[in-house]
């Protein structure tokens, strides 16, 4: 296992659900609020106290487009890719993401600040082409609207 990760804010999560049968995906969502992502020693920890499979636990992980498997920077950009964004623009936005950061979806900024993760939908059709950034949604995005909003976020967080 690996000593930089702390498995015990874990340890409560799988006191409470380890045993309650269909609990694993709970389970799972529990773990990413801890660390961000599953890390490969919290899913063996998890087959250890429900007895459930570590290759089960990836399948159901790899299904859910939810979980991540790596971490992720300080402000994950969740990029709308649904068909309304895209007749909308998306695609420029996209370009624009990629110009001002340097970075692919799925891939962090060298920083460690930002991540970046096309989605199919983010229900916010009307406001398209739109992004969340953690929890807060930018809509009705331009190029010069969202590098304003980088901009932003990298200046709050020196």
């Amino acid at each position: 296992m690996n000593d930089n990760i702390d498995l015990s804010p874990l340890c409560g999560v799988l006191d409470e659900y380890a045993a309650v049968k269909g609990s694993l995906i709970t389970i799972l969502q529990h773990t990413q609020d801890i660390y961000g992502y599953l890390p490969k020693e919290a899913i063996e920890l998890i087959s250890e106290h429900t007895g459930i499979a570590t290759s089960e636990i990836m399948g159901v992980g790899t299904f859910y487009t939810q979980f991540r498997f790596e971490p992720v920077g300080k402000y994950l950009i969740m990029l709308c890719q649904g068909t309304a964004c895209h007749v909308n623009g998306s695609e420029l936005i996209l370009q624009t993401i990629k110009d001002e950061l340097g970075i692919d979806d799925g891939q962090t900024t060298e920083d460690g600040l930002f991540s970046l993760k096309c989605v199919a939908c983010l229900g916010c059709c009307s406001l398209s082409p739109v992004m969340m950034v953690n929890e807060d949604t930018y809509g009705s995005l331009t190029p010069d609207k969202t590098k304003k909003i980088l901009k932003e976020l990298r200046e709050a967080a020196v």
